[in-house]
């Protein structure tokens, strides 16, 4: 197949132009390329359905990455509540993870058998009936199993909702599609811990939860009325025994093991931030809930800039080739975190400065490696994204106790080290991975160990 093709021309059918509003701006002129570098194209028509379809999916992402985000600078006044210690705090997010990672080996599997659609709705009606639970847990032990509970609803993003858009556009427009939504679900890390900081200074942190699962409820609205089936229902259904074996088939894939463990490295710096953070500025740094929130803005921002920049200029190269443009960013980033670690009157600065690149250099690579990962393997695509999203969730969980180990043992300048150590290396495994991704989709799976 051939690695680029030719950007869609997007039409939007609706009989007022009134109804297509900002989703005619998101989409028609943030995916369109500038005039000057335009070529032909095949004219595809993208209903007005379609668009809504990937919309309501980033309300439940949101709602899902809020679950985490609004609930973090909450906890702290959760285990104060509880009369615990604040060694809980991390954990919280860790379980979470935890959680979305231990049903993607049924999900997947289930979505290919008996559609995308019918999965994805039982799992966002599922998560919304987990945070209303919550709210009658009895000691923290019980809120830590419910929040386990909760991040069950993580496994249904990427699991089925990431894949019905892989498989609902074509490569280049599911890639710029996929890097839209993570932009508008950054909305959750930019504001969820302003807002959590805000919420618990004027009403109790239940409150958090409703807000969580109201927003989730718009989104199982859209979802359930423009959500389409993406798989053929009507082929015969294979018998269970079969499902193993496309597993083994998966986890041989020796290409598609490698992205898997490599990719997600790009994204624990940011979950560690997300999951730590509030103890050491707040509790260690003597910030205000508010000088909490605030501190997030320039990392996020950073992420947000780096989704628009992929969205808007991924035409211009081969896909693929903004994992390349990484490297330097991901390389000072992790200079100026082990800086910060190094000397303690520039930990603050290196922190958030090296923390604000990886995070741009994730907007401009996620998008990409988990399209990579994910048709590395020519199995079913549920099974595919099932084992991608168990082995990068269990890394991720067990990620953040690591780090959360680290600092509580030998403090804030060994976790900035490690961190840009974590980023050094993802930096030194991106040439030799990027020439297999890239070579593998150009002449296919069949042969993806070359």
């Amino acid at each position: 197949m051939s690695l680029i093709k030719e950007p869609f021309i997007l039409v939007v059918k609706s009989p007022r132009r009134s109804q297509i509003g900002i989703i005619r701006v998101i989409f028609q002129v943030v995916l369109s390329m500038p005039s000057s570098s335009r070529k032909p194209a095949d004219k595809r028509i993208i209903t007005l359905s379609m668009l809504l379809f990937p919309l309501a999916m980033v309300l439940f992402e949101l709602s899902a990455y809020i679950g985490n985000d609004m609930v973090q600078p909450a906890m702290l006044t959760i285990t104060a509540e509880y009369g615990v210690d604040d060694a809980w705090v991390a954990s919280s997010m860790s379980l979470y993870i935890l959680g979305g990672a231990c049903l993607t080996w049924l999900i997947g599997p289930l979505s290919d058998r008996y559609g995308r659609r019918p999965v994805m709705l039982w799992g966002v009606l599922y998560f919304i009936a987990t945070n209303f639970l919550i709210l009658l847990a009895p000691t923290i032990e019980w809120f830590m199993f419910l929040r386990f509970l909760q991040g069950m609803g993580l496994c249904f993003i990427a699991a089925v909702g990431y894949v019905s858009i892989q498989e609902a556009f074509e490569e280049l427009t599911a890639i710029r599609v996929m890097a839209l939504m993570a932009n508008i679900s950054m909305i959750a890390p930019l504001l969820g811990p302003l807002a959590g900081a805000a919420l618990i200074s004027v009403v109790s942190w239940h409150w958090g939860f409703v807000i969580i699962a109201s927003l989730a409820g718009i989104g199982l609205i859209g979802l359930f009325l423009h959500m389409p089936e993406t798989v053929n229902l009507a082929l015969p259904k294979q018998p269970a025994a079969q499902i193993w074996r496309q597993y083994k088939g998966v986890l041989k894939n020796s290409l598609f093991m490698q992205l898997t463990l490599y990719f997600p490295l790009i994204v624990l710096p940011m979950l560690v931030w997300i999951g730590l953070s509030p103890v050491f500025l707040i509790k260690d740094m003597g910030m205000t809930n508010m000088g909490y929130g605030l501190s997030q803005l320039p990392i996020f921002i950073s992420l947000i800039i780096g989704n628009l920049v992929l969205a808007r200029y991924a035409p211009r190269f081969p896909v693929g080739q903004s994992v390349y443009f990484s490297i330097p960013i991901m390389i000072a980033g992790g200079a100026l975190l082990i800086l910060g670690g190094v000397f303690p009157s520039f930990e603050y600065a290196g922190l958030v400065g090296g923390l604000a690149l990886s995070a741009f250099a994730q907007g401009i690579t996620f998008a990409v490696l988990y399209r990579f990962t994910l048709m590395a393997s020519d199995q079913p695509k549920g099974v595919v994204a099932a084992v991608m999203s168990l082995i990068m969730m269990l890394m991720q969980a067990v990620g953040i106790e690591l780090f959360k180990l680290v600092y509580v043992h030998w403090g804030l300048a060994a976790l900035c080290i490690m961190n840009g150590l974590l980023m050094l290396t993802f930096a030194a495994l991106t040439p030799p991975l990027m020439r297999k991704a890239m070579r593998v989709a150009t002449t296919g799976p069949a042969n993806p160990a070359v």
